[in-house]
């Protein structure tokens, strides 16, 4: 799954869930949820990797990796 990809499903389940409460975590955990092993494993390689670190639980790994993705295509903040 390319950064690309992760930032449009990202805001699919944003847009799926915008009557709900959900944080970002929460619509990032939504897309993660949604991917099967192979993705979600990647994801988690890709966020460790970059935290230069060689374990780490997979769920909340890719989760995270999610959340960077998109705060790292959103730009600054002003």
């Amino acid at each position: 799954m390319t950064d690309e990809e992760v930032v449009v499903a990202f805001a699919l389940a944003r847009l799926d869930n915008a009557n709900s409460d959900l944080d970002l975590e929460d619509v990032a955990t939504l897309v993660v949820r949604r991917l099967c092993p192979d993705q979600m494993l990647d994801l988690a390689t890709r966020n460790l990797a970059e935290r230069d670190e060689l374990r780490g639980a997979l769920f909340q790994s890719a989760v995270e990796h999610v959340l960077r993705t998109v705060l790292t295509a959103r730009g600054p903040v002003d």
